[in-house]
């Protein structure tokens, strides 16, 4: 696997990462974090969209995404 890629996995140590399109990633991570979720603290906000992303229970990690208003 590319270095930038394993990069793009951390803290997992698997070589993929589910995504799930989400339509309020802001209060979807909100709601995470008062159940006690593993969110990570970063939430991306770019052209494409925005994305956070959490750990499940497994380790792996899972990436939210919201795109962009109106797509």
């Amino acid at each position: 696997m590319h270095a930038l890629h394993e990069k793009h996995y951390e803290p997992s140590t698997a070589g993929f990462m589910i995504n799930y399109r989400v339509p309020d990633v802001h209060a979807l991570v909100k709601v995470l974090r008062e159940e006690g979720c593993n969110v990570l603290e970063k939430i991306e906000d770019s052209e494409y969209g925005k994305f956070a992303w959490v750990i499940d229970p497994e380790g792996n990690k899972v990436e939210l995404w919201q795109p962009p208003a109106g797509q």
